[in-house]
């Protein structure tokens, strides 16, 4: 999620984000989207108070639900002093019987961010076992001491079960690390890879994430290759949202990660895979899942008849040559 250094009113935006709709909704205000099924019921996460949630049984059809947290982690204000309660692009994964839903605490536009941890036996609020625990910090960040952004995480698990955890937004880029078989700390001795990036002005302080428009890594493993995606340049600015999504692929997790040219995404690499146009700004900040054997792409994107406020878009991916391919927006 995100770097609001050049939005002209972000608190604006984030009163916008605080709007309940409690109602069905075909594409609801979302952020930063990722998405769980549990029986016959998708469930939705995104940036939000509190973590913002939906429920839906047809992938078309939404409606909100209670936030994953009543009250933000006691930590976040030790983490990011100004932080308002909103926590900002989450993952969810399902691994030996335990829902682990990660998550990102920041102030705008700086690297004063961590990665948290909550966990759940299941996703449904009306069963006994429901129960958000919160597992604490697992990655942070510290101005003038890392010139990475601990934001936008997302877990993979390599062809051995290893667990690793992507990250990033601006800065140096995007950054890889491995995690403990637990999935709630740094591994020892810690190894860290960096998966993509973008140029940065040489000349900014270590507090300032400069113009390395890139963020939000996602790897979906497909066939024999890993494919990250990844979204570059300007988020959340309404019609003025330049994000764009892009891809590359490694065979393994770690990566290189190339384009379909050849260049290495930590060189400055990725191949298109959907922008906006005239009815559409800002496509990007994507998550892709397999539900019932098809492959999902779910971004958000500003809607030209709304431009204020983020839209969910879901999209079925399908791959042509090695390379995954959606429709472009209508």
């Amino acid at each position: 999620m995100k770097f609001f250094k050049h939005i002209q009113n972000p608190f604006f935006f984030l009163a916008l984000l605080t709007t309940c709709f409690s109602f069905a909704q075909k594409r609801p205000v979302t952020h930063d989207p990722v998405v769980a099924k549990q029986g016959d019921v998708y469930y939705l996460f995104c940036t939000g108070p509190g973590i913002t949630s939906f429920t839906s049984k047809d992938l078309k059809t939404w409606t909100q639900a209670d936030p994953v947290f009543a009250k933000a982690p006691d930590w976040a204000l030790t983490v990011a002093p100004g932080f308002n309660g909103h926590i900002w692009a989450p993952d969810i994964s399902f691994h030996n019987g335990i829902y682990y839903l990660y998550y990102s605490v920041s102030a705008f536009g700086k690297n004063t961010s961590a990665i948290g941890l909550v966990t759940n036996a299941t996703l449904n609020p009306t069963d006994s076992n429901y129960k958000w625990t919160d597992q604490g910090i697992v990655i942070q960040s510290v101005p003038n001491r890392d010139l990475w952004n601990a934001i936008d995480p997302n877990l993979i698990f390599d062809e051995k079960g290893t667990p690793r955890l992507a990250f990033g937004s601006f800065w140096t880029g995007l950054k890889m690390v491995k995690l403990n078989p637990d999935l709630k700390k740094i591994a020892q001795p810690e190894e860290w890879t960096t998966i993509a990036r973008r140029d940065r002005k040489g000349d900014l302080e270590d507090s300032e994430a400069g113009n390395a428009a890139i963020e939000g890594p996602f790897i979906f493993k497909k066939g024999d290759y890993y494919y990250q995606f990844n979204s570059w340049d300007y988020c959340c600015r309404g019609e003025k949202s330049t994000y764009k999504l892009m891809v590359g692929r490694s065979k393994s997790v770690t990566g290189p990660y190339v384009d379909k040219k050849g260049l290495e995404l930590a060189k400055g690499g990725g191949s298109l895979v959907i922008e906006g146009n005239k009815n559409w700004y800002g496509v990007g900040h994507n998550s892709v899942f397999t539900f019932d054997g098809k492959d999902y792409t779910f971004m958000h994107g500003y809607d030209a008849s709304d431009k204020a406020l983020p839209k969910l878009i879901v999209k079925e991916v399908t791959w042509v040559d090695g390379w995954p391919t959606v429709k472009p927006m209508d």
